[in-house]
């Protein structure tokens, strides 16, 4: 029988703490491979800060080879440059992630923590025992920024098995999903 793993690479970004999941999927068997968090001296410019991102993000590329990236969307706050700065952090990644022809998908946190434990608005805690649940890690206490890295990814392979998700990228484009795809795939259905 082929093997047919993938492996997925999820962020949590951040420009202080950019936490990362990699999971190797085989069916329904979902193997952690590393999950760890990028520790930034508040101390170094930002645009230094930026540079060690896309460094660390294209060294777990090559590391790993993911075939998805899947990144959590920043949550809209008040203070526009704390936005300004993480916005700079994510797009770093996707622009690291892009250049090595990996498809990327963002999630919000609301969509990550509903995909892992059926609820939206479940705490940190909450996630971290259903991933355990899920890839069999030991019980202990986690890195949030890592484990909300690995919740992104188990949430993509989730999305992608899902019968209900029919915009999942496939190779670098999206699925066209229409009225009139739906008409050309279902003409008996037509009356």
């Amino acid at each position: 029988m082929q093997n047919h793993r993938q492996i997925i690479l999820g962020i949590d970004p951040g420009t202080l703490v950019m936490g990362y999941g990699v999971i190797a999927v085989n069916g329904r068997a979902i193997e952690l491979l590393e999950m760890d968090a990028i520790k930034l001296s508040a101390k170094k410019d930002h645009y230094e800060r930026l540079q060690i991102i896309q460094e660390k993000i294209i060294s777990i590329i090559v590391r790993f080879r993911p075939h998805y990236f899947a990144i959590e969307a920043p949550f809209f706050g008040k203070n526009v440059q704390s936005m300004l700065k993480l916005g700079r952090a994510q797009g770093v990644a996707i622009a690291a992630a892009m250049q090595a022809g990996i498809p990327v998908t963002e999630y919000s946190p609301r969509k990550v923590k509903q995909s892992i434990t059926g609820n939206g608005n479940a705490d940190k805690e909450q996630v971290w025992k259903m991933l355990q649940r899920i890839t069999g890690l030991p019980d202990s206490s986690p890195a949030f920024d890592a484990s909300d890295a690995l919740a992104v990814a188990v949430c993509h392979q989730f999305q992608m098995t899902s019968p209900l998700q029919p915009n999942i990228p496939v190779k670098g484009k999206r699925k066209k999903s229409s009225w009139e795809d739906f008409v050309n795939q279902n003409p008996a259905r037509i009356k």
